[in-house]
């Protein structure tokens, strides 16, 4: 096995995920098996309890695994599936660690941080590298580890040491470090400045790891007098300092890294030359084209409660993008506070409540978005209205479909106090409740979580043949509360279809309402699945509807490719600014915040 580790320096987000998932592609592309693992310093033992402003969305794996986004975004560039334990946190670490002196693994002797929690560590590498991640049988060829946070964080000391002795351990030709740094330019004088990444060098060579690779962010490609001085201060040679400058998108990154011959230099310090081919980027190179010359506009309204922080939604985000391509539109995304639209908002703020209706109503579609939690839950629901009353293609995802579920009951049953129990635990008409596979009290790991299979109990609509026809597809979970079966008789009596169920029937996945356009919620979440390429179908319902294209993809039960030539699957997303004041802003760590329009706004 071939270890290639991204660190960064200097400060956060500097995209680290989307430099290691482009290194990843680029070697995949050189014909190499390749996994990925990302390390997280934080204490928590996943990412599953934490809020969306504190570090982006929680992104789900098959197995049920809460993880950091960053995997998200190997699995999209890879088009792999990672499992749990591809995400190393601290907390992970240390449990094991206590419930091995527990078990008194450690012989009586002082558990320390050296040798105990960074052999853990190393063992846990070592672990999950071999686990396979492609579909086919036996290890990977190469595993891309990414350590989270910057160098010089306490928090990550033990991770760096114990990466140090990985790299003692696995030995010269089977370990090649690349730092990702910062060479800011100076609006005073206008030059590349050196000195930051000199420093953070010199601090991860204190630290006992020593680069072979630098990868410098910058707004302009490195100057041959800036890499000179870079490779006699930090120690590295010429060719391998890298610029990854910034570009209109991030599908060039992995073409910006083939064009500087990283491939080669990464091979090298691996020994792999004789191995691997040359690159075969053409689908890809072919993809980022077309990403770069759409211009006819599809707008999407998110209607949401996360809005001030896009990657809050970043898969949402991701699923829409390639679902806009393969239709060949121009991404625009409307950003709806879902407070906003609500009766309050209009006698505190009349002027934010008119801009948000606005924005809604100058949509060609609406989608509402998983969430948790009772604020803006009625915002939500009075979009579900508007979509369904005005034939506007609408998706619900998750938290969505059950809104979509509410609104139903509230303006076609006329059951006014029609409720989810997680909103009103005394709702007379309770028509979402709470499911027992989970628990009330322990919020970490209790949900239905994970891939679960889903059954089509009406074959002849539009999610089916969205679906390629299938009778069943596999999609991952995470939820606690679901539609009130015993409801469910009265729901389709009065034209709302639950077309997709469980294995037991009790549990309802997919609703239509086949008198719309479209009007679909799902129980799971589709954007987890979704690829460039491949495009998740209820997205690419939801484009094709809001575009005028819905009945040519339905005839071609859903096949982008067939619809369209190439089939190529990225493209171009504009993400706003909420013009009620709510900026949005590039979290900690961000895959995109690098590769922005300079106001930290997703480009």
């Amino acid at each position: 096995m071939k270890y290639v580790l991204v660190t960064g320096g200097v400060v956060s987000g500097l995209g680290k995920g989307v430099t290691a998932s482009s290194i990843g592609l680029l070697l995949k592309a050189c014909g190499l098996r390749v996994t990925s693992i990302k390390i997280d310093p934080y204490l928590n033992t996943d990412a599953g309890t934490m809020s969306p402003f504190e570090h982006g969305e929680v992104f789900v794996l098959d197995d049920g695994g809460e993880v950091d986004l960053d995997l998200g975004n190997y699995e999209r560039f890879l088009d792999i599936k990672l499992t749990r334990d591809n995400n190393i946190t601290a907390g992970k670490i240390y449990q094991s660690v206590l419930e091995n002196e527990r078990r008194g693994d450690y012989l009586g002797k002082t558990v320390q941080v050296v040798p105990h929690v960074t052999g853990a560590i190393q063992k846990w590498i070592e672990r999950a590298a071999l686990i396979p991640v492609d579909g086919k049988e036996g290890p990977a060829d190469v595993c891309v580890i990414e350590l989270g946070g910057t160098i010089g964080d306490i928090e990550s000391m033990p991770f760096i040491e114990a990466l140090g002795q990985f790299s003692y351990h696995v030995g010269p030709g089977n370990f090649c470090l690349i730092h990702v740094s910062l060479v800011p330019v100076l609006n005073v004088v206008g030059e590349q400045k050196t000195k930051p990444t000199q420093h953070s060098v010199r601090g991860l060579r204190g630290l006992g790891l020593t680069p072979n690779i630098l990868a410098c962010r910058s707004t302009k490609a490195l100057e041959d007098n800036v890499k000179a001085k870079l490779s006699q201060f930090c120690h590295v040679a010429a060719e391998n300092i890298l610029t990854l400058y910034d570009v209109p998108n991030i599908w060039h990154i992995p073409l910006l890294l083939r064009d500087q011959k990283a491939h080669e230099a990464i091979l090298k310090e691996l020994n792999l030359l004789g191995v691997a081919r040359e690159p075969d980027l053409q689908e890809w190179t072919a993809r980022t084209r077309v990403y770069d010359i759409l211009h006819e506009p599809v707008r999407i309204a998110i209607v949401g409660k996360y809005t001030g922080l896009s990657d809050s939604y970043l898969s949402v985000l991701k699923a829409l993008l390639h679902a806009s391509v393969a239709c060949r539109r121009k991404l625009v995304v409307e950003w709806v506070a879902a407070g906003e639209l609500e009766d309050v908002t209009a006698k505190e703020a009349p002027d934010v409540y008119k801009n948000a209706w606005d924005l809604l109503k100058g949509s060609d579609g609406v989608l509402v978005p998983g969430g948790f939690g009772d604020r803006g839950v009625q915002g939500k629901i009075l979009a579900a209205k508007y979509a369904r009353e005005n034939k506007v293609p609408f998706l619900g995802v998750c938290l969505g479909m059950q809104i979509a579920v509410i609104e139903f009951a509230r303006y076609v049953l006329g059951l006014h106090d029609a409720n989810s129990t997680e909103f009103d635990p005394e709702t007379s008409h309770p028509c979402v409740i709470f499911m027992p596979e989970g628990s009330k009290t322990h919020m970490g790991g209790t949900m239905r979580l994970g891939s679960r299979r889903t059954y089509f109990k009406v074959l002849n609509c539009k999610s089916a043949k969205l679906y390629n026809n299938a009778s069943y597809v596999d999609e991952r979970h995470r939820h606690r509360y679901e539609v009130n079966p015993s409801m469910v008789l009265q729901f389709e009596n009065a034209g709302l279809s639950f077309v997709g169920r469980d294995e037991t029937g009790q549990r309802m996945e997919i609703i239509e309402l086949p008198s719309h356009p479209y009007f679909v919620g799902a129980q799971f979440h589709p954007e987890f699945k979704s690829r460039p390429g491949k495009p998740s179908a209820l997205f690419l319902g939801l484009i094709a509807a809001a575009s005028g294209q819905l009945d040519a993809v339905l005839q071609n039960y859903g096949n982008a490719s067939k619809l369209l030539p190439n089939g190529i699957g990225n493209g171009k997303t504009t993400v706003k600014t909420n013009p009620n004041g709510n900026a949005i802003k590039s979290s900690n760590g961000s895959l995109n915040g690098v590769y922005s329009n300079g106001n930290g706004v997703h480009h």
